[in-house]
Protein backbone atom coordinates (compact mmCIF):
# COMPACT_ATOMS: atom_id res chain seq x y z
CA UNK A 1 0.00 0.00 0.00
CA UNK A 2 1.17 3.44 -1.00
CA UNK A 3 1.87 6.34 1.47
CA UNK A 4 -0.81 8.16 -0.13
CA UNK A 5 -3.67 5.62 -0.27
CA UNK A 6 -5.89 4.86 2.90
CA UNK A 7 -6.76 1.86 4.83
CA UNK A 8 -10.01 0.70 5.13
CA UNK A 9 -10.55 -1.67 8.85
CA UNK A 10 -14.24 -3.24 7.66
CA UNK A 11 -16.40 -3.54 11.05
CA UNK A 12 -17.64 -6.66 12.32
CA UNK A 13 -20.25 -7.88 11.15
CA UNK A 14 -22.79 -10.83 11.49
CA UNK A 15 -26.14 -9.57 10.06
CA UNK A 16 -27.34 -8.77 6.40
CA UNK A 17 -27.94 -5.08 6.74
CA UNK A 18 -24.65 -4.52 8.61
CA UNK A 19 -22.28 -6.21 5.83
CA UNK A 20 -24.88 -3.95 3.76
CA UNK A 21 -23.75 -0.76 5.31
CA UNK A 22 -20.33 -2.06 5.60
CA UNK A 23 -19.94 -2.62 1.80
CA UNK A 24 -21.40 0.81 0.80
CA UNK A 25 -18.93 3.00 3.45
CA UNK A 26 -16.04 1.32 1.58
CA UNK A 27 -17.86 1.66 -2.09
CA UNK A 28 -17.83 5.59 -1.15
CA UNK A 29 -13.71 5.55 -0.56
CA UNK A 30 -11.54 5.34 -3.54
CA UNK A 31 -8.22 3.90 -3.66
CA UNK A 32 -8.31 2.49 -0.17
CA UNK A 33 -7.01 -0.85 1.22
CA UNK A 34 -9.22 -3.05 2.89
CA UNK A 35 -8.82 -5.04 6.09
CA UNK A 36 -11.46 -8.01 6.64
CA UNK A 37 -11.96 -10.27 9.42
CA UNK A 38 -12.54 -13.80 8.69
CA UNK A 39 -16.60 -13.82 10.40
CA UNK A 40 -17.33 -10.88 8.57
CA UNK A 41 -15.84 -12.30 5.63
CA UNK A 42 -18.01 -15.22 5.69
CA UNK A 43 -21.48 -12.85 6.38
CA UNK A 44 -20.76 -10.94 2.97
CA UNK A 45 -20.08 -14.16 0.93
CA UNK A 46 -22.90 -15.31 2.10
CA UNK A 47 -25.27 -12.19 1.56
CA UNK A 48 -23.06 -10.18 -1.43
CA UNK A 49 -20.50 -11.75 -2.91
CA UNK A 50 -20.80 -10.66 -6.30
CA UNK A 51 -20.66 -6.83 -4.84
CA UNK A 52 -18.11 -8.01 -2.48
CA UNK A 53 -15.47 -9.64 -5.26
CA UNK A 54 -15.93 -6.27 -7.27
CA UNK A 55 -14.94 -4.28 -4.59
CA UNK A 56 -11.84 -6.47 -3.83
CA UNK A 57 -11.11 -6.20 -7.55
CA UNK A 58 -10.93 -3.13 -7.64
CA UNK A 59 -9.22 -2.31 -4.36
CA UNK A 60 -5.00 -2.11 -4.32
CA UNK A 61 -5.15 -4.45 -1.96
CA UNK A 62 -6.80 -6.30 0.40
CA UNK A 63 -6.19 -7.84 3.41
CA UNK A 64 -8.22 -11.23 5.22
CA UNK A 65 -7.10 -12.15 8.42
CA UNK A 66 -8.26 -14.70 10.89
CA UNK A 67 -9.18 -16.96 8.19
CA UNK A 68 -10.24 -20.68 8.20
CA UNK A 69 -8.27 -22.62 5.59
CA UNK A 70 -11.47 -23.38 3.92
CA UNK A 71 -12.12 -19.72 3.50
CA UNK A 72 -8.13 -19.14 2.34
CA UNK A 73 -9.30 -21.46 -0.04
CA UNK A 74 -12.80 -20.23 -1.12
CA UNK A 75 -11.25 -16.29 -0.98
CA UNK A 76 -8.62 -17.93 -4.04
CA UNK A 77 -11.46 -19.81 -5.77
CA UNK A 78 -13.61 -16.67 -6.15
CA UNK A 79 -11.00 -14.58 -7.49
CA UNK A 80 -10.31 -16.55 -9.84
CA UNK A 81 -13.69 -17.21 -11.30
CA UNK A 82 -14.48 -13.57 -10.66
CA UNK A 83 -11.54 -11.74 -12.54
CA UNK A 84 -11.16 -14.94 -14.98
CA UNK A 85 -7.16 -14.80 -14.69
CA UNK A 86 -4.84 -17.16 -12.48
CA UNK A 87 -3.99 -16.80 -8.81
CA UNK A 88 -0.69 -17.24 -6.89
CA UNK A 89 -1.26 -18.55 -3.15
CA UNK A 90 1.78 -18.41 -0.83
CA UNK A 91 1.76 -19.84 2.24
CA UNK A 92 4.29 -20.95 5.21
CA UNK A 93 1.96 -23.61 7.06
CA UNK A 94 -0.29 -26.38 7.34
CA UNK A 95 -3.42 -23.90 7.36
CA UNK A 96 -2.33 -22.81 4.16
CA UNK A 97 -2.37 -26.07 2.32
CA UNK A 98 -5.67 -25.81 1.12
CA UNK A 99 -5.28 -22.11 -0.17
CA UNK A 100 -2.43 -23.25 -2.35
CA UNK A 101 -3.37 -26.42 -3.73
CA UNK A 102 -6.48 -24.43 -4.61
CA UNK A 103 -4.76 -21.69 -6.68
CA UNK A 104 -3.79 -22.09 -10.38
CA UNK A 105 0.13 -21.08 -8.96
CA UNK A 106 1.43 -22.49 -4.84
CA UNK A 107 4.57 -21.38 -3.55
CA UNK A 108 5.66 -22.88 -0.09
CA UNK A 109 7.82 -21.58 2.23
CA UNK A 110 10.12 -23.76 4.39
CA UNK A 111 9.81 -22.32 7.74
CA UNK A 112 9.28 -22.97 11.65
CA UNK A 113 5.80 -24.23 11.36
CA UNK A 114 7.23 -26.96 9.04
CA UNK A 115 7.10 -28.29 6.02
CA UNK A 116 3.25 -29.23 5.09
CA UNK A 117 2.85 -25.77 2.62
CA UNK A 118 6.23 -26.63 0.73
CA UNK A 119 5.54 -30.14 -0.38
CA UNK A 120 1.43 -29.53 -1.30
CA UNK A 121 3.25 -26.32 -3.72
CA UNK A 122 4.14 -26.42 -7.29
CA UNK A 123 7.53 -24.25 -6.52
CA UNK A 124 9.12 -24.30 -2.78
CA UNK A 125 11.53 -21.67 -0.87
CA UNK A 126 13.33 -21.17 1.45
CA UNK A 127 12.76 -17.42 2.42
CA UNK A 128 9.77 -14.79 1.30
CA UNK A 129 12.21 -12.49 -0.39
CA UNK A 130 12.78 -15.41 -2.69
CA UNK A 131 9.30 -14.88 -3.97
CA UNK A 132 10.29 -11.54 -5.97
CA UNK A 133 13.27 -13.38 -7.93
CA UNK A 134 11.06 -16.47 -8.57
CA UNK A 135 8.55 -13.94 -10.39
CA UNK A 136 10.44 -11.46 -12.20
CA UNK A 137 13.60 -13.51 -13.29
CA UNK A 138 13.01 -17.21 -13.42
CA UNK A 139 9.03 -16.61 -14.52
CA UNK A 140 9.76 -14.19 -16.59
CA UNK A 141 12.22 -16.04 -18.57
CA UNK A 142 9.93 -19.17 -18.21
CA UNK A 143 7.59 -17.72 -19.93
CA UNK A 144 9.71 -15.97 -22.61
CA UNK A 145 11.80 -19.26 -23.38
CA UNK A 146 8.28 -20.95 -23.77
CA UNK A 147 6.81 -19.18 -25.79
CA UNK A 148 10.01 -18.76 -28.36
CA UNK A 149 10.47 -22.52 -28.00
CA UNK A 150 6.71 -23.86 -28.75
CA UNK A 151 6.73 -20.76 -31.99
CA UNK A 152 10.34 -22.24 -33.11
CA UNK A 153 9.14 -26.09 -33.35
CA UNK A 154 5.80 -24.83 -35.23
CA UNK A 155 8.12 -23.30 -37.42
CA UNK A 156 10.56 -26.15 -37.96
CA UNK A 157 7.67 -28.50 -38.49
CA UNK A 158 5.80 -26.37 -40.95
CA UNK A 159 8.98 -25.71 -43.22
CA UNK A 160 9.45 -29.15 -43.79
CA UNK A 161 5.62 -29.72 -44.40
CA UNK A 162 5.52 -27.19 -47.11
CA UNK A 163 8.55 -28.36 -48.94
CA UNK A 164 6.78 -31.54 -49.09
CA UNK A 165 3.50 -29.76 -50.37
CA UNK A 166 5.26 -28.55 -52.99
CA UNK A 167 7.66 -31.26 -54.07
CA UNK A 168 3.93 -33.72 -54.30
CA UNK A 169 2.28 -30.62 -56.46
CA UNK A 170 5.36 -30.35 -58.53
CA UNK A 171 5.20 -34.02 -58.91
CA UNK A 172 1.24 -34.72 -59.49
CA UNK A 173 0.45 -35.34 -56.21
CA UNK A 174 2.01 -38.96 -56.11
CA UNK A 175 2.94 -40.11 -52.03
CA UNK A 176 6.40 -40.04 -52.28
CA UNK A 177 8.26 -38.74 -49.75
CA UNK A 178 10.75 -36.05 -50.06
CA UNK A 179 13.18 -37.20 -47.68
CA UNK A 180 13.78 -40.58 -45.94
CA UNK A 181 13.14 -41.30 -42.44
CA UNK A 182 16.19 -41.25 -40.73
CA UNK A 183 16.76 -37.96 -42.40
CA UNK A 184 13.09 -36.86 -41.14
CA UNK A 185 13.93 -38.49 -37.77
CA UNK A 186 17.59 -36.83 -37.96
CA UNK A 187 16.02 -33.41 -38.77
CA UNK A 188 13.30 -33.01 -35.48
CA UNK A 189 16.41 -34.29 -33.42
CA UNK A 190 19.73 -33.86 -34.03
CA UNK A 191 19.89 -31.19 -36.73
CA UNK A 192 17.55 -28.69 -35.14
CA UNK A 193 19.41 -29.30 -31.66
CA UNK A 194 21.27 -26.73 -31.48
CA UNK A 195 18.30 -23.67 -31.90
CA UNK A 196 16.69 -25.56 -29.26
CA UNK A 197 19.14 -25.39 -26.43
CA UNK A 198 20.12 -21.81 -26.99
CA UNK A 199 16.12 -20.89 -27.24
CA UNK A 200 15.76 -22.57 -23.56
CA UNK A 201 19.18 -21.10 -21.99
CA UNK A 202 18.27 -17.20 -23.99
CA UNK A 203 18.03 -14.56 -21.73
CA UNK A 204 17.24 -10.91 -22.96
CA UNK A 205 18.79 -9.30 -19.63
CA UNK A 206 20.23 -10.26 -16.36
CA UNK A 207 18.54 -11.13 -13.46
CA UNK A 208 19.68 -8.42 -11.54
CA UNK A 209 17.72 -5.84 -14.22
CA UNK A 210 15.18 -7.79 -14.17
CA UNK A 211 15.09 -7.59 -10.48
CA UNK A 212 15.92 -3.64 -10.78
CA UNK A 213 13.43 -3.17 -13.27
CA UNK A 214 10.03 -4.59 -12.60
CA UNK A 215 8.31 -2.89 -15.35
CA UNK A 216 9.48 -5.72 -17.65
CA UNK A 217 7.55 -7.97 -15.53
CA UNK A 218 4.65 -6.05 -16.48
CA UNK A 219 4.86 -6.30 -19.97
CA UNK A 220 3.94 -10.20 -20.09
CA UNK A 221 0.75 -9.31 -19.31
CA UNK A 222 0.09 -7.94 -22.52
CA UNK A 223 0.97 -11.55 -24.38
CA UNK A 224 3.20 -10.01 -26.61
CA UNK A 225 5.45 -12.92 -26.49
CA UNK A 226 2.82 -15.47 -27.89
CA UNK A 227 -0.39 -14.13 -29.61
CA UNK A 228 -1.88 -14.47 -32.97
CA UNK A 229 -0.08 -12.14 -34.61
CA UNK A 230 3.73 -13.93 -33.70
CA UNK A 231 1.92 -17.10 -34.74
CA UNK A 232 1.19 -15.88 -38.19
CA UNK A 233 4.58 -13.99 -38.85
CA UNK A 234 6.10 -17.16 -37.96
CA UNK A 235 3.75 -19.36 -40.25
CA UNK A 236 5.01 -16.86 -42.73
CA UNK A 237 7.92 -17.23 -42.35
CA UNK A 238 7.83 -20.65 -42.25
CA UNK A 239 6.08 -21.46 -45.95
CA UNK A 240 8.46 -18.35 -47.31
CA UNK A 241 11.69 -20.60 -46.07
CA UNK A 242 10.53 -23.87 -47.46
CA UNK A 243 9.54 -22.76 -50.73
CA UNK A 244 12.98 -20.83 -51.36
CA UNK A 245 15.26 -23.95 -50.15
CA UNK A 246 12.62 -25.98 -52.83
CA UNK A 247 13.23 -23.54 -55.72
Amino acid sequence: VARTQDIHIFKSVSTRSEAHQELNAFRRKQDTALVIRGDSLEVCLEYYEHELMELVAAAPAVVCCRCSPEQKAAVVRLIERHSGKRAAAIGDGGNDVSMIQAASVGVGLVGKEGKQASLAADFSITQFSHVGRLLLVHGRNSYKRSASLSQFVIHRGLIITTMQAIFSAVFYFSSVSLYQGFLMVGYATVYTMLPVFSLVLDRDVTGQIAITYPELYKELTKGRSLSYKTFFIWVLISIYQGGVIMF
